[in-house]
């Protein structure tokens, strides 16, 4: 069981396009706005484990990966555009806020959500011979700690974003993040997509 949740840890907490736009969001101070974001990533991750227990790895394989992976880098970018584009406020609202249904659809678009759940999903669950109700525990227990991870992210920036009360300073924090975004974007597309369909 130690070896799922060093995993769930290792992979779900690293820097990706989730937890870098929570880092933003936090930064300016939308932690609690975006609160239905984290509950939309833990939702995802959720759906995901489900599925992937129950179909196994029959849906995602390494033929169908890269046109998941080529879904998911796009509205990475459409995202790191989105926040490159929206303004800098000190107010406690800003023009660019993440939502419930942006959780969602960005987890489950996100390349690093399958890459998260399927080696736990289809070699981690059936190696501990769990039941169908054993399944749903632990999906709820790993989406739950998901979602805390963006959380945490936003957290974080928000403890740093206090230092920063410089609207030009945030701008530009902002656009390292967004710049993060897509440099994330293209590194899950070359791994994914360049890679598999070119080299």
């Amino acid at each position: 069981m130690l070896e799922i949740w060093t995993y769930a840890l290792g992979i779900m907490y690293s820097p990706g396009p989730v937890n870098l736009l929570s880092l933003n969001g936090g930064i300016q101070g939308q932690t609690r706005c975006h609160l239905g974001f984290f509950c939309g990533v833990a939702c995802a991750m959720f759906i995901l484990f489900i599925s992937l227990s129950y179909i196994g790895n029959t849906l995602v394989n390494d033929d169908i990966l890269p046109y998941i992976a080529l879904c998911g880098c796009s509205y990475i970018l459409y995202l790191a555009w989105q926040l490159m584009r929206s303004s800098v406020t000190l107010k406690q609202r800003t023009s660019f806020t993440l939502s419930f249904k942006s959780g969602v659809m960005m987890q489950l678009l996100n390349p690093k959500g399958l890459i998260a759940t399927l080696p736990i999903a289809t070699i981690q669950f059936p190696a501990q011979n769990m039941t169908e109700a054993q399944i749903v525990y632990w999906s709820v227990a790993l989406a739950l700690f998901a979602g805390c991870a963006p959380g945490s992210y936003s957290v974080i920036g928000n403890i740093v974003g206090k230092h920063l009360m410089n609207t030009i300073w945030l701008q530009r924090v902002q656009q390292l993040l967004a710049l993060l975004l897509v440099y994330t974007a293209f590194s899950i597309g070359f791994e994914h997509i360049y890679k598999v369909w070119f080299w």
